[in-house]
């Protein structure tokens, strides 16, 4: 009788281990789900973010973009495409710190600082040390660089002509290229990359 009692309790005893181990599997495998529902949800969130800070960066240089084409004809798609490339939506040191947009360098006695910077030389990415203007705002900073467009420099004033007279900014980006702005062979198509994909081209007139 005893016998059949032991073997009874150790019967029911499995079957609470059992029921334990089954709770803590099932347990586990809803927390699982859960974070499996959730991560999906967090990457969108960072991509609503990102997205958000990007039309933000836009919206804040569009209407003086607009205002520079009335006055002097270069395509906002353009002054918009450069700025987010060269100052990787201003986030670059020299943006965010010097507000230097456009990568424009600094000759003579304006105000500059001197960091590193990559050109391509030689068929090869190197890096140098160049100085740069440095700017109380990114409007001014948009102003110099239309300016730039407009007089061109000391040994031909012509050189960026053919961006501001382009029609579309395709156009504008070759000539952009042709004229020497920035040493990257593709300088061009990232740029009409840019405009494209964030539909740039809308704020031409």
């Amino acid at each position: 009788m005893a016998k059949k009692k032991w073997k009874k309790q150790k019967r029911n005893s499995l079957r609470l281990i059992a029921v334990i181990f089954g709770g803590i599997l099932l347990m586990i495998a809803f927390v699982l789900s859960l974070r499996g529902l959730s991560a999906p949800l967090i990457g969108q969130e960072q991509n609503n973010n990102e997205a958000q800070t990007h039309q933000q960066f836009i919206d804040r240089l569009a209407p003086h973009a607009k205002e520079l084409q009335t006055g002097y004809g270069v395509l906002p798609s353009i002054i918009l495409g450069q700025a987010i490339l060269e100052s990787n939506w201003g986030e670059s040191t020299l943006a965010s710190q010097y507000n230097n947009l456009f990568g424009i360098k600094a000759y003579g006695d304006q105000k500059k600082v001197n960091l590193e910077t990559k050109e391509f030389v030689n068929e090869e990415w190197v890096t140098i040390q160049g100085d740069f203007r440095v700017y109380d705002s990114w409007e001014q900073s948009m102003d110099s660089h239309t300016q730039l467009f407009v007089n061109g420099v000391d040994w031909n004033p012509a050189l960026y002509e053919k961006v501001i007279t382009a029609t579309n900014y395709r156009e504008a980006a070759q000539a952009l290229q042709d004229a020497g702005y920035a040493t990257d062979p593709s300088y061009a198509q990232k740029i009409i990359q840019v405009i494209e994909t964030y539909h740039l081209d809308q704020y031409d007139q």
